[in-house]
């Protein structure tokens, strides 16, 4: 399962549930993402031709981070830029999900493992500004998987 969390049009986040199931290649993000974020499903023995990448410049101005749940369940909830609380989703085992847009935080629910991919390199302060943690009431989306 794909699911997509947008505010006002803007896609925040995509989330490939560790279920899902697809043949060939797909890819889930808009061409002018700072990150793409695809899936392959090839059959033994298909071959992807040997090959490098050009040099290409790209200019990056937001960054976009992907998290793969190695192990564990994480609580990721959502904000509006303005820093407003949108909703909550779970990730668990297997979930990939890329953070596009908007704000975000985590609440840590089993042991878990982590591995993040983003653009470097890590700015420290000046990539991110932190803010109050701290829903009142949790609005916990669960879609069908």
């Amino acid at each position: 399962m794909i699911d997509n969390i947008e505010n006002h049009g803007l896609l925040l986040a995509i989330i490939i549930k560790a279920n899902y199931k697809k043949e060939g290649i797909s890819f889930f993000t808009p061409g002018d993402f700072s990150q793409q974020l695809g899936y392959m499903n090839r059959a033994k023995g298909y071959i992807i031709e040997p090959h490098v990448h050009n040099l290409v410049e790209r200019k990056v101005t937001l960054t976009q981070e992907v998290l793969y749940i190695k192990s564990g369940k994480v609580r990721v909830d959502f904000y509006s830029d303005e820093r407003t609380y949108l909703e909550s989703r779970i990730v668990e085992t297997g979930d990939v999900i890329l953070l596009a847009a908007g704000g975000h935080g985590f609440e840590i629910l089993e042991d878990t493992e982590i591995i993040e991919i983003k653009q470097g390199p890590y700015c420290g302060d000046e990539d991110k500004v932190r803010f109050d943690h701290s829903p009142e009431k949790i609005n916990l989306i669960s879609k069908k998987q």
